[in-house]
């Protein structure tokens, strides 16, 4: 099913898969689904395909996974926190 999420739905949307998961269905399962980031968008897919653990323990566990594989751009603009003025 093609599915568009942003960032802050990723880890509900990860919650509904079966756990552990393996890498490779974890893979398959983001298949079809595109995330929207503050810099366009990417596959959930190859996202999670970067990834070199072999298996996802949790939603929180394959969501972080994800964040730690996005670009430095994909949440908002660099080098910015939230308390910037």
């Amino acid at each position: 099913m093609e599915q568009e999420i942003k960032l802050n739905q990723l880890e509900s949307a990860l919650a509904t898969l079966d756990y552990p998961i393996d890498h490779a269905a974890a893979v398959e399962a983001g298949e079809g689904v595109t995330l929207l980031l503050a810099d366009g968008t990417t596959e959930l897919a190859s996202v999670v395909a970067d990834s070199n653990a072999e298996r996802f323990d949790s939603a929180d566990e394959l969501a972080s996974e994800v964040m730690s594989n996005l670009p430095r751009n994909a949440v908002g603009e660099p080098y910015q926190s939230e308390g910037d003025a």
